[in-house]
């Protein structure tokens, strides 16, 4: 049977992260593709320059367009911008009823902002507890839980329990954004806590991580993968695909992971 997953996420004209990471992972792992385009992003290795938000009525279509045709194992959420796209894709997930991997992008690697701020409310309030897993970085759970960047696996883990009050059944908070010589992440279902631990890569190419992290273990999850499973693989293929960057030649600033680096050599 065709493993299938959906992105729901905003489009990257630079091609780094967003909905074309997600469909360069999603194929990288045997996984038929399926998007939904929630916002279009003027946006390069440099930054984001522009934002255009698409209406609730053309992402509900999508949704639905999708959903109602296609086998759909797992959904992958990425950019939600504002509150009206928040509440459309809550709703159509209580319809459908899939797995769903939600990555709270609120902000760009470039720095940029992604989430309105008047939407992260919303996202607490309305998708996370929709969430079969909630994978945000060090910042992002710092925002979602109005505290401190955690600094120490325990403080990630208080901020953990603060997410899971939230609804998500479970949350895997990643350490890529510290500074260990590890990269670390940690996941929590309630009642046990699991470690997966990678090399802290000395690279700039990295645009598109998160998104590359969060389609990976959505892909796994169509392929019927336990979710501890799902991640391990996809921590190992995101962390290979960034040892492989090195060698690409995209852009002038924070250069995207080599999503095809089993295939061809940068």
């Amino acid at each position: 049977m065709t493993a299938i997953a959906l992105t729901i996420a905003g489009s990257d004209s630079g091609g780094g992260a967003g909905i074309q990471a997600d469909i360069k992972t999603f194929s990288a792992l045997g996984v038929y593709g399926t998007s939904v385009l929630t916002a279009i992003t003027a946006q390069n290795t440099l930054g984001v320059t522009a934002i255009e938000n698409l209406s609730p009525g053309i992402i509900r279509a999508q949704i639905d367009a999708v959903l109602s045709d296609i086998a759909v194992g797992a959904i992958k959420i990425g950019m939600v911008s504002t509150v009206e796209t928040i509440g459309t894709i809550a709703e159509a997930l209580i319809r459908w009823q899939r797995q769903a991997v939600v990555d709270p992008v609120m902000v760009a690697t470039s720095g940029d902002p992604l989430l309105q701020p008047e939407a992260v409310e919303a996202l607490r309030a309305q998708l996370l507890p929709l969430a079969s897993v909630l994978t945000p970085n060090l910042p992002e759970a710092a925002l979602l839980t109005g505290t401190s960047v955690a600094e120490t696996e325990r403080e990630m883990a208080m901020q953990a329990e603060m997410l899971l009050k939230l609804g998500p059944a479970a949350v895997l908070i990643k350490g890529g954004h510290g500074h260990t010589s590890l990269s670390t992440d940690l996941l929590f279902d309630g009642t046990s806590v699991t470690r997966f631990d990678g090399p802290r890569l000395a690279t700039t190419h990295d645009h598109g991580t998160g998104c590359t992290l969060a389609a990976a273990i959505a892909g796994g999850l169509a392929k019927g993968l336990d979710l501890q499973t799902a991640i391990g693989e996809a921590k190992e293929y995101l962390t290979a695909a960034m040892a492989a960057a090195d060698g690409l030649n995209v852009g002038r600033g924070r250069g995207p992971v080599h999503h095809f680096h089993r295939w061809w050599a940068a």
